[in-house]
Protein backbone atom coordinates (compact mmCIF):
# COMPACT_ATOMS: atom_id res chain seq x y z
CA UNK A 1 0.00 0.00 0.00
CA UNK A 2 2.47 2.33 1.04
CA UNK A 3 4.77 1.95 -1.80
CA UNK A 4 1.97 2.00 -4.64
CA UNK A 5 1.06 5.53 -2.82
CA UNK A 6 4.16 7.12 -2.73
CA UNK A 7 4.56 5.95 -6.57
CA UNK A 8 1.67 7.48 -7.59
CA UNK A 9 2.92 10.49 -5.29
CA UNK A 10 6.13 10.52 -7.07
CA UNK A 11 4.57 10.56 -10.45
CA UNK A 12 2.38 13.64 -9.74
CA UNK A 13 4.89 15.53 -8.31
CA UNK A 14 6.82 15.17 -11.85
CA UNK A 15 3.47 16.25 -13.67
CA UNK A 16 2.85 19.27 -11.23
CA UNK A 17 6.05 20.65 -11.57
CA UNK A 18 6.09 20.53 -15.35
CA UNK A 19 2.92 22.99 -14.92
CA UNK A 20 4.01 24.79 -12.11
CA UNK A 21 7.71 25.50 -13.89
CA UNK A 22 5.44 26.07 -17.30
CA UNK A 23 3.46 29.40 -15.21
CA UNK A 24 6.76 30.36 -13.66
CA UNK A 25 8.42 30.83 -17.09
CA UNK A 26 5.74 32.42 -19.06
CA UNK A 27 3.64 33.77 -16.51
CA UNK A 28 0.42 32.61 -18.17
CA UNK A 29 -2.42 29.34 -17.99
CA UNK A 30 -1.69 28.36 -22.05
CA UNK A 31 -1.52 25.20 -22.95
CA UNK A 32 1.65 22.93 -22.49
CA UNK A 33 3.45 22.54 -25.76
CA UNK A 34 3.63 18.94 -27.13
CA UNK A 35 7.49 18.61 -26.29
CA UNK A 36 7.05 19.35 -23.05
CA UNK A 37 4.27 17.34 -22.49
CA UNK A 38 6.34 14.28 -23.78
CA UNK A 39 8.78 15.02 -21.72
CA UNK A 40 6.73 14.83 -18.87
CA UNK A 41 5.08 11.85 -19.24
CA UNK A 42 8.40 10.20 -20.59
CA UNK A 43 10.00 11.21 -17.19
CA UNK A 44 6.50 9.94 -15.08
CA UNK A 45 7.33 6.63 -16.76
CA UNK A 46 11.11 6.69 -16.22
CA UNK A 47 10.03 6.89 -12.41
CA UNK A 48 7.77 4.29 -12.04
CA UNK A 49 10.87 2.01 -13.82
CA UNK A 50 14.14 3.52 -12.35
CA UNK A 51 12.66 4.73 -8.70
CA UNK A 52 12.54 0.61 -7.87
CA UNK A 53 15.78 0.21 -9.01
CA UNK A 54 17.24 2.31 -7.58
CA UNK A 55 15.46 0.86 -3.78
CA UNK A 56 13.77 3.94 -3.49
CA UNK A 57 10.86 2.22 -2.16
CA UNK A 58 12.35 -0.01 0.08
CA UNK A 59 11.61 0.00 4.05
CA UNK A 60 13.71 2.66 5.21
CA UNK A 61 12.40 1.50 8.78
CA UNK A 62 15.84 1.39 10.85
CA UNK A 63 17.75 3.70 8.49
CA UNK A 64 19.32 6.74 8.34
CA UNK A 65 17.65 9.14 6.51
CA UNK A 66 20.59 10.91 4.59
CA UNK A 67 21.18 7.34 2.86
CA UNK A 68 17.99 7.26 1.62
CA UNK A 69 17.73 11.08 0.32
CA UNK A 70 21.18 9.70 -1.41
CA UNK A 71 19.53 6.59 -3.32
CA UNK A 72 16.54 9.56 -4.37
CA UNK A 73 18.71 11.91 -5.29
CA UNK A 74 20.83 9.83 -7.47
CA UNK A 75 17.67 7.54 -9.19
CA UNK A 76 15.95 11.11 -9.82
CA UNK A 77 19.33 12.76 -11.37
CA UNK A 78 18.80 9.80 -13.93
CA UNK A 79 15.89 10.55 -14.89
CA UNK A 80 16.51 14.11 -15.63
CA UNK A 81 19.56 12.99 -17.62
CA UNK A 82 17.75 9.79 -19.45
CA UNK A 83 15.09 12.51 -20.07
CA UNK A 84 18.00 15.16 -21.74
CA UNK A 85 19.20 12.31 -24.21
CA UNK A 86 15.55 12.08 -25.38
CA UNK A 87 15.39 15.12 -26.14
CA UNK A 88 18.40 15.35 -27.66
CA UNK A 89 17.84 12.32 -29.88
CA UNK A 90 14.90 13.22 -30.82
CA UNK A 91 16.01 17.08 -32.17
CA UNK A 92 13.55 18.47 -30.04
CA UNK A 93 15.89 20.79 -27.68
CA UNK A 94 15.40 23.37 -29.91
CA UNK A 95 11.79 23.55 -28.58
CA UNK A 96 11.96 23.22 -25.18
CA UNK A 97 13.42 26.37 -22.47
CA UNK A 98 15.76 25.67 -20.85
CA UNK A 99 14.78 27.74 -17.63
CA UNK A 100 11.78 25.67 -17.74
CA UNK A 101 13.41 22.83 -17.67
CA UNK A 102 15.78 23.47 -14.99
CA UNK A 103 12.50 24.67 -12.59
CA UNK A 104 10.46 21.18 -13.73
CA UNK A 105 13.59 19.69 -12.68
CA UNK A 106 14.36 21.64 -9.20
CA UNK A 107 10.45 21.88 -8.06
CA UNK A 108 9.72 18.05 -8.73
CA UNK A 109 13.06 16.77 -7.17
CA UNK A 110 12.65 19.16 -4.04
CA UNK A 111 8.64 18.24 -3.91
CA UNK A 112 9.55 13.95 -3.69
CA UNK A 113 12.85 14.91 -1.08
CA UNK A 114 10.79 16.89 1.03
CA UNK A 115 7.56 14.41 1.01
CA UNK A 116 10.45 11.49 2.10
CA UNK A 117 11.78 13.94 4.81
CA UNK A 118 8.48 14.85 6.24
CA UNK A 119 7.62 11.03 6.16
CA UNK A 120 10.43 10.35 7.82
CA UNK A 121 10.41 12.45 10.52
CA UNK A 122 6.23 11.94 10.76
CA UNK A 123 6.70 7.92 11.13
CA UNK A 124 9.83 8.60 13.53
CA UNK A 125 7.20 10.35 15.98
CA UNK A 126 4.74 7.74 15.64
CA UNK A 127 7.08 4.82 16.50
CA UNK A 128 8.15 6.61 19.61
CA UNK A 129 4.93 6.46 20.26
CA UNK A 130 4.69 2.93 20.66
CA UNK A 131 2.20 2.63 16.91
CA UNK A 132 3.58 1.46 13.59
CA UNK A 133 5.88 -1.47 15.24
CA UNK A 134 7.13 -4.66 14.08
CA UNK A 135 7.61 -7.47 16.97
CA UNK A 136 10.31 -9.10 17.49
CA UNK A 137 12.00 -12.17 18.95
CA UNK A 138 15.46 -12.21 19.80
CA UNK A 139 17.22 -15.88 19.64
CA UNK A 140 20.78 -15.92 21.78
CA UNK A 141 22.62 -15.76 24.96
CA UNK A 142 21.61 -13.47 27.55
CA UNK A 143 24.45 -11.47 27.49
CA UNK A 144 24.03 -10.00 23.41
CA UNK A 145 20.17 -9.94 24.08
CA UNK A 146 20.68 -7.69 26.38
CA UNK A 147 22.85 -5.37 24.30
CA UNK A 148 20.42 -5.98 21.07
CA UNK A 149 17.68 -4.86 23.44
CA UNK A 150 19.44 -1.85 25.13
CA UNK A 151 20.40 -1.08 21.43
CA UNK A 152 16.48 -1.45 20.56
CA UNK A 153 15.32 0.54 23.84
CA UNK A 154 17.73 4.07 23.11
CA UNK A 155 16.50 3.78 19.22
CA UNK A 156 12.70 3.48 19.50
CA UNK A 157 12.18 5.70 16.20
CA UNK A 158 13.54 2.46 14.35
CA UNK A 159 9.76 0.69 15.29
CA UNK A 160 10.98 -2.46 16.55
CA UNK A 161 8.95 -3.89 19.58
CA UNK A 162 11.19 -7.27 21.63
CA UNK A 163 8.27 -9.32 22.69
CA UNK A 164 10.38 -12.26 24.24
CA UNK A 165 14.34 -13.70 24.19
CA UNK A 166 15.38 -17.73 23.47
CA UNK A 167 18.48 -18.27 25.69
CA UNK A 168 20.93 -20.90 23.49
CA UNK A 169 23.05 -20.80 26.45
CA UNK A 170 20.60 -23.48 28.11
CA UNK A 171 20.65 -27.15 26.59
CA UNK A 172 17.05 -28.44 27.52
CA UNK A 173 18.12 -31.74 26.13
CA UNK A 174 20.50 -32.44 28.96
CA UNK A 175 17.71 -31.45 31.49
CA UNK A 176 16.20 -34.40 33.98
CA UNK A 177 12.89 -32.94 33.62
CA UNK A 178 12.15 -31.49 29.97
CA UNK A 179 8.96 -30.35 30.55
CA UNK A 180 9.94 -28.10 33.67
CA UNK A 181 12.65 -26.71 31.37
CA UNK A 182 9.97 -25.87 28.89
CA UNK A 183 7.70 -24.12 31.67
CA UNK A 184 10.44 -22.51 33.04
CA UNK A 185 10.35 -18.87 31.98
CA UNK A 186 13.05 -15.99 33.46
CA UNK A 187 12.57 -12.49 32.88
CA UNK A 188 14.92 -10.28 30.64
CA UNK A 189 14.41 -6.68 30.80
CA UNK A 190 11.08 -7.04 31.23
CA UNK A 191 10.57 -9.55 28.69
CA UNK A 192 10.08 -13.24 29.22
CA UNK A 193 13.54 -15.51 28.06
CA UNK A 194 12.21 -19.11 26.98
CA UNK A 195 14.60 -22.08 27.06
CA UNK A 196 12.10 -24.83 24.89
CA UNK A 197 12.37 -23.95 21.15
CA UNK A 198 8.62 -25.70 20.79
CA UNK A 199 7.49 -23.28 23.35
CA UNK A 200 9.35 -20.46 21.18
CA UNK A 201 8.09 -21.29 18.19
CA UNK A 202 4.34 -21.86 19.31
CA UNK A 203 4.95 -18.17 20.76
CA UNK A 204 6.09 -16.52 17.92
CA UNK A 205 3.47 -18.11 15.46
CA UNK A 206 0.67 -17.02 18.06
CA UNK A 207 1.64 -13.91 18.85
CA UNK A 208 2.08 -13.10 14.87
CA UNK A 209 5.64 -12.13 15.61
CA UNK A 210 7.01 -9.88 12.94
CA UNK A 211 10.83 -10.76 12.74
CA UNK A 212 12.98 -13.85 14.64
CA UNK A 213 16.65 -12.15 15.11
CA UNK A 214 18.99 -14.64 14.94
CA UNK A 215 22.16 -13.35 17.83
CA UNK A 216 24.04 -16.11 17.64
CA UNK A 217 28.13 -16.71 17.02
CA UNK A 218 29.83 -17.18 13.01
CA UNK A 219 29.79 -20.83 14.58
CA UNK A 220 26.28 -21.45 15.26
CA UNK A 221 25.58 -22.53 11.50
CA UNK A 222 23.95 -25.55 12.79
CA UNK A 223 21.33 -22.88 15.53
CA UNK A 224 20.88 -20.89 12.23
CA UNK A 225 20.08 -24.64 10.05
CA UNK A 226 17.54 -25.26 13.32
CA UNK A 227 16.01 -22.26 13.29
CA UNK A 228 15.27 -21.65 9.26
CA UNK A 229 14.11 -25.30 9.42
CA UNK A 230 11.64 -24.48 12.34
CA UNK A 231 10.25 -21.52 10.63
CA UNK A 232 10.32 -22.63 6.72
CA UNK A 233 6.49 -22.77 6.74
CA UNK A 234 5.63 -19.23 8.62
CA UNK A 235 6.24 -15.58 7.16
CA UNK A 236 8.00 -14.74 9.72
CA UNK A 237 11.51 -12.17 8.88
CA UNK A 238 14.72 -14.42 9.72
CA UNK A 239 17.77 -12.15 10.35
CA UNK A 240 21.12 -13.07 11.12
CA UNK A 241 23.18 -10.54 13.42
CA UNK A 242 26.16 -12.12 14.12
CA UNK A 243 27.64 -12.00 17.81
CA UNK A 244 31.25 -11.32 17.29
CA UNK A 245 32.17 -10.28 20.39
CA UNK A 246 34.66 -12.67 20.75
CA UNK A 247 36.53 -11.27 17.47
CA UNK A 248 38.81 -8.23 17.40
CA UNK A 249 37.42 -6.15 14.52
CA UNK A 250 37.76 -2.55 13.73
CA UNK A 251 35.50 -2.23 10.77
CA UNK A 252 31.94 -4.75 11.26
CA UNK A 253 30.19 -3.13 7.60
CA UNK A 254 29.26 -5.91 5.21
CA UNK A 255 30.73 -5.25 2.05
CA UNK A 256 29.89 -6.62 -1.58
CA UNK A 257 33.81 -8.14 -2.98
CA UNK A 258 33.31 -9.32 -6.49
CA UNK A 259 29.44 -10.15 -5.91
CA UNK A 260 30.24 -11.70 -2.87
CA UNK A 261 28.89 -10.88 0.52
CA UNK A 262 31.93 -9.77 2.83
CA UNK A 263 32.37 -8.88 6.60
CA UNK A 264 35.31 -6.71 7.14
CA UNK A 265 37.62 -7.93 9.72
CA UNK A 266 40.28 -5.53 9.57
CA UNK A 267 39.57 -3.08 6.68
CA UNK A 268 39.31 0.42 5.58
CA UNK A 269 35.92 1.61 6.83
CA UNK A 270 35.23 4.60 4.67
CA UNK A 271 35.09 4.34 0.58
CA UNK A 272 36.88 7.50 -1.78
CA UNK A 273 33.95 9.06 -2.33
CA UNK A 274 33.33 8.97 1.11
CA UNK A 275 36.48 10.74 1.74
CA UNK A 276 36.15 13.52 -0.88
CA UNK A 277 35.01 16.22 0.77
CA UNK A 278 38.16 15.64 3.50
CA UNK A 279 40.29 15.64 0.62
CA UNK A 280 39.62 18.49 -1.16
CA UNK A 281 38.72 20.77 2.52
CA UNK A 282 42.76 19.09 3.41
CA UNK A 283 44.12 21.02 0.37
CA UNK A 284 42.47 24.25 0.58
CA UNK A 285 42.88 24.57 4.27
CA UNK A 286 46.59 23.54 4.21
CA UNK A 287 47.00 26.65 1.33
CA UNK A 288 45.36 29.15 3.17
CA UNK A 289 47.02 28.41 6.28
CA UNK A 290 50.84 28.30 4.48
CA UNK A 291 49.54 31.77 2.80
CA UNK A 292 48.03 33.71 5.60
CA UNK A 293 50.77 31.70 7.89
CA UNK A 294 54.09 32.87 5.96
CA UNK A 295 55.03 36.03 8.12
CA UNK A 296 55.13 34.13 11.09
CA UNK A 297 57.24 31.09 9.38
CA UNK A 298 59.42 33.94 8.34
CA UNK A 299 59.63 35.16 12.24
CA UNK A 300 60.33 31.86 13.12
CA UNK A 301 62.95 30.79 10.88
CA UNK A 302 64.96 33.70 11.75
CA UNK A 303 64.61 33.20 15.74
CA UNK A 304 65.78 29.54 15.33
CA UNK A 305 68.60 30.91 13.12
CA UNK A 306 69.60 33.35 15.80
CA UNK A 307 68.93 31.63 18.83
CA UNK A 308 70.78 28.22 18.06
CA UNK A 309 73.31 26.82 15.37
CA UNK A 310 71.38 24.19 12.97
CA UNK A 311 68.71 23.82 10.28
CA UNK A 312 65.48 25.61 10.45
CA UNK A 313 63.25 22.40 9.96
CA UNK A 314 63.40 19.29 11.52
CA UNK A 315 62.78 16.41 9.20
CA UNK A 316 62.04 12.57 10.69
CA UNK A 317 60.53 9.73 8.77
CA UNK A 318 56.98 9.16 10.23
CA UNK A 319 54.15 6.34 8.99
CA UNK A 320 51.42 7.67 7.07
CA UNK A 321 48.35 5.96 5.83
CA UNK A 322 48.63 1.98 5.71
CA UNK A 323 52.29 2.18 7.15
CA UNK A 324 53.77 4.01 4.21
CA UNK A 325 56.68 6.13 5.51
CA UNK A 326 56.69 10.06 4.53
CA UNK A 327 59.00 12.79 6.05
CA UNK A 328 57.47 14.89 8.68
CA UNK A 329 58.59 18.10 8.91
CA UNK A 330 58.85 20.66 11.84
CA UNK A 331 60.26 23.57 13.29
CA UNK A 332 63.56 22.72 14.94
CA UNK A 333 62.94 23.17 18.81
CA UNK A 334 65.98 21.41 20.17
CA UNK A 335 69.70 22.00 19.79
CA UNK A 336 71.30 19.39 16.97
CA UNK A 337 72.01 16.02 18.84
CA UNK A 338 72.90 12.73 17.56
CA UNK A 339 71.00 9.15 19.51
CA UNK A 340 71.94 5.50 19.18
CA UNK A 341 70.54 3.66 16.49
CA UNK A 342 66.67 2.80 17.29
CA UNK A 343 66.50 4.72 20.06
CA UNK A 344 64.33 7.87 20.48
CA UNK A 345 64.72 9.98 24.18
CA UNK A 346 61.45 12.00 24.34
CA UNK A 347 60.99 15.58 25.33
CA UNK A 348 60.85 15.79 29.32
CA UNK A 349 59.77 19.06 31.86
CA UNK A 350 63.11 21.31 31.71
CA UNK A 351 64.82 19.74 29.05
CA UNK A 352 68.10 21.17 28.51
CA UNK A 353 67.87 20.06 24.73
CA UNK A 354 65.18 21.93 24.26
CA UNK A 355 65.71 25.98 23.04
CA UNK A 356 63.68 28.83 24.94
CA UNK A 357 62.28 29.22 21.77
CA UNK A 358 61.66 25.79 20.96
CA UNK A 359 60.15 25.41 24.74
CA UNK A 360 57.52 28.22 23.55
CA UNK A 361 57.16 26.71 19.91
CA UNK A 362 56.39 23.28 21.84
CA UNK A 363 53.93 24.89 24.15
CA UNK A 364 52.00 26.71 21.48
CA UNK A 365 52.45 24.08 18.79
CA UNK A 366 53.76 26.60 16.90
CA UNK A 367 56.68 23.73 15.81
CA UNK A 368 53.84 21.77 13.99
CA UNK A 369 53.24 24.43 11.56
CA UNK A 370 55.10 22.97 8.21
CA UNK A 371 52.82 19.91 8.45
CA UNK A 372 50.67 21.79 6.42
CA UNK A 373 52.88 21.40 3.30
CA UNK A 374 52.89 17.74 4.46
CA UNK A 375 48.92 18.64 4.31
CA UNK A 376 49.33 20.18 0.88
CA UNK A 377 51.57 17.01 -0.50
CA UNK A 378 48.78 14.50 -0.13
CA UNK A 379 50.97 12.99 3.07
CA UNK A 380 48.58 14.18 5.94
CA UNK A 381 45.38 15.71 6.64
CA UNK A 382 44.54 18.70 9.08
CA UNK A 383 42.33 16.09 11.60
CA UNK A 384 43.58 12.53 11.79
CA UNK A 385 45.48 10.56 14.96
CA UNK A 386 49.01 12.31 15.24
CA UNK A 387 51.75 10.06 13.70
CA UNK A 388 54.46 8.98 16.07
CA UNK A 389 58.21 7.97 15.84
CA UNK A 390 58.97 4.73 14.41
CA UNK A 391 60.68 3.95 17.46
CA UNK A 392 57.87 4.52 19.20
CA UNK A 393 55.58 2.40 16.96
CA UNK A 394 58.02 -0.79 17.02
CA UNK A 395 57.44 -0.49 21.19
CA UNK A 396 53.29 0.22 21.67
CA UNK A 397 52.19 -2.57 18.43
CA UNK A 398 52.98 -5.33 20.46
CA UNK A 399 51.65 -3.08 23.87
CA UNK A 400 48.86 -1.65 23.21
CA UNK A 401 45.56 -3.13 21.46
CA UNK A 402 44.43 -1.11 17.60
CA UNK A 403 47.65 0.76 18.16
CA UNK A 404 48.35 0.24 14.39
CA UNK A 405 44.71 0.27 13.37
CA UNK A 406 45.61 4.24 13.49
CA UNK A 407 47.22 4.25 10.25
CA UNK A 408 44.44 3.11 8.52
CA UNK A 409 43.76 6.37 7.72
CA UNK A 410 45.76 9.63 7.19
CA UNK A 411 47.63 10.73 10.11
CA UNK A 412 46.21 14.35 11.41
CA UNK A 413 48.22 18.21 12.55
CA UNK A 414 45.48 17.64 15.08
CA UNK A 415 42.97 14.98 15.83
CA UNK A 416 40.37 14.10 19.26
CA UNK A 417 43.04 12.42 21.15
CA UNK A 418 44.85 15.95 21.10
CA UNK A 419 41.69 18.51 22.06
CA UNK A 420 41.31 16.23 24.87
CA UNK A 421 44.22 16.71 26.46
CA UNK A 422 46.53 13.86 25.19
CA UNK A 423 49.64 16.01 23.70
CA UNK A 424 53.15 15.60 25.03
CA UNK A 425 55.50 12.24 25.96
CA UNK A 426 53.60 9.31 26.51
CA UNK A 427 55.84 8.11 29.48
CA UNK A 428 53.89 5.24 30.23
CA UNK A 429 51.46 2.80 28.19
CA UNK A 430 48.35 3.69 29.91
CA UNK A 431 48.97 7.05 28.43
CA UNK A 432 49.22 5.95 25.18
CA UNK A 433 46.32 3.13 25.75
CA UNK A 434 44.43 6.18 26.37
CA UNK A 435 45.69 8.13 23.47
CA UNK A 436 44.56 5.40 21.22
CA UNK A 437 41.59 4.54 22.61
CA UNK A 438 40.47 8.18 21.25
CA UNK A 439 42.08 7.81 17.83
CA UNK A 440 40.21 4.42 17.43
CA UNK A 441 36.93 6.39 18.12
CA UNK A 442 37.24 9.15 15.60
CA UNK A 443 37.73 6.19 13.12
CA UNK A 444 35.13 4.17 14.10
CA UNK A 445 32.54 7.73 14.18
CA UNK A 446 34.20 9.93 11.95
CA UNK A 447 32.23 12.20 9.19
CA UNK A 448 33.20 15.41 8.17
CA UNK A 449 31.22 17.06 10.75
CA UNK A 450 33.37 15.43 13.33
CA UNK A 451 36.19 16.53 11.89
CA UNK A 452 34.61 20.33 11.64
CA UNK A 453 33.99 20.03 15.59
CA UNK A 454 37.67 19.29 15.97
CA UNK A 455 39.04 21.88 14.16
CA UNK A 456 36.66 24.20 15.95
CA UNK A 457 37.76 22.70 19.32
CA UNK A 458 41.55 23.12 18.21
CA UNK A 459 41.48 27.13 17.20
CA UNK A 460 40.25 27.93 20.39
CA UNK A 461 41.73 25.52 22.72
CA UNK A 462 43.94 22.94 21.03
CA UNK A 463 47.11 25.19 20.50
CA UNK A 464 48.42 25.99 23.83
CA UNK A 465 49.40 22.62 26.06
CA UNK A 466 50.73 22.49 29.84
CA UNK A 467 51.57 18.70 28.65
CA UNK A 468 53.77 19.82 25.65
CA UNK A 469 57.81 19.99 26.71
Amino acid sequence: MFRNTARCLDALFVIAGGLLAHWMRFSSPIALPDTERLLIAFSCVLVLLLFPAFGVYETSRGKALTPVLGRIAAAWFMVVATTLMLAFSLHRMDAVSRLWFGYATLISGASIIATRCIMHVVLHSVRRRGMNTRTVAIVGTPGFARMLLAHLEHAPQAGFKPVCVFDTSIDTSLATNVEHAAASCARLKRLPVLTDLNLFADKVRDERVSEVWLALPLSEEHTIYRFTRMFRHDFVNLRFIPDVRGLSLFNHALVDVAGLPTLNLSAPSFSPPQMWPKLMFDRLFAALALLMLAPVFLALAIGIKLTSPGPVFFRQVRKGVDGRPFAIYKFRSMTVHKEAHGQLTQATRNDKRVTRLGSFMRRTSLDELPQFLNVLLGQMSVVGPRPHAIEHDDLYKDQVYGYMHRYRIKPGITGWAQVNGYRGATTKVEKMEARVKFDLFYIHNWSFWFDMKIVFITIFKGFVSRNAF
